[in-house]
């Protein structure tokens, strides 16, 4: 797909092509379910906009936006569309500066758009369900960027007024990754024995090979998987071979890698409160990516079909950046 497309160019272009991945059977109606198509009207004439559909069951009127992302937005669908291609197809992802240069539309209006297709991005852990399984690998470990907005005070101090530091500590992110397959990245507060373990069974299938660093934060997490293995990194081992099998953590620090070039060399910053938008940005990339057969074009449609059952207001956005 060519960014002079005319879903990218024509805003009914671009409406007819998102009804047909949201509908490809025929409109559904978003405020009752009703799909019956003997049931559903579209409004047509110059009393009414493009696209207005009217359910005959529910009496309620609706667009291929409603129940979306895009709902109640006044910038045109092609726009929309054309944000989240871009978004989609940039591996390091797309700055809102970008966004609002290449669209035409305000800084504030491109940041916004950005957050609300980042929101279209996360994943439902609970019906994608934990990463690997029997034979399979999963990598595990942790990496820390930015600064934290508010320093992180060990409930063992038990109201102990904290230390001075000259600087404050940085944020921590868990990341998982099967290998072959896809990657995980959650922000936490601070990466404990326990928090790690959290993320871990939740996450990852315990039938599943585990490789991690020698850190200690996994060696009794790891008890519970098929196996659990480990390399030496305070050594110089970064991978060693045993009957066959490459035992290292290199595929998982590859995903922080393009996470951290994206967040440092084309975002450069953001606020604590917004950083596990970004992580589900590179996780929903990293998982569609050209490797596994994945195109520019199929990766885009996949996004648009993700849009559904999403809302973010700017208030929400606002409330979230004062947390």
């Amino acid at each position: 797909m060519k960014l002079d497309s005319p879903i990218f160019q024509d805003a009914d272009a671009a409406r007819i092509h998102l009804e047909a991945q949201r509908w490809p059977h025929g409109p559904n109606c978003p405020h009752c379910g009703n799909a019956n198509p003997d049931r559903i009207t579209k409004m047509v004439g110059k009393a009414h906009r493009p696209g207005l559909y009217n359910c005959m069951e529910c009496r309620e009127q609706f667009t291929v936006t409603v129940g979306t992302v895009f709902e109640r937005s006044k910038i045109a669908l092609n726009k929309w569309l054309l944000a989240t291609f871009l978004m989609a197809s940039s591996k390091k992802g797309m700055s809102a500066h970008q966004l609002h240069r290449m669209l035409g539309v305000t800084y504030k209006t491109a940041w916004f758009m950005a957050h609300r297709i980042r929101e279209a991005m996360a994943e439902d852990v609970k019906s994608a369900g934990p990463l690997g399984g029997e034979g399979k690998t999963i990598e595990a470990d942790e990496t820390y960027i930015g600064r934290v907005d508010r320093d992180y005070l060990s409930p063992k101090r038990k109201g102990q007024p904290r230390l001075k530091r000259k600087m404050k500590p940085k944020r921590t992110v868990i990341g998982l990754v099967e290998r072959g397959g896809k990657a995980r990245m959650v922000h936490v507060q601070h990466a404990t024995k326990a928090v790690v373990r959290d993320i871990l069974v939740r996450n990852a299938d315990r039938n599943s090979t585990l490789y991690t660093d020698q850190s200690k934060l996994y060696t009794v997490t790891g008890e519970e998987y098929a196996s659990h293995k480990t390399t030496n990194h305070s050594a110089g081992e970064y991978v060693r071979y045993e009957d066959g099998a490459a035992i290292h953590s290199n595929t998982i620090e590859n995903v922080f890698s393009v996470f951290k070039r994206g967040m440092v060399g084309v975002y450069q910053h953001c606020g604590e409160a917004h950083l596990h938008r970004y992580l589900s940005e590179f996780d929903f990339r990293y998982n569609r990516r050209t490797a596994l057969g994945v195109t520019d074009t199929e990766r885009h449609d996949q996004l648009l079909a993700m849009i559904e059952g999403k809302r973010l207001t700017y208030r929400r956005i606002g409330e979230a950046s004062h947390a």
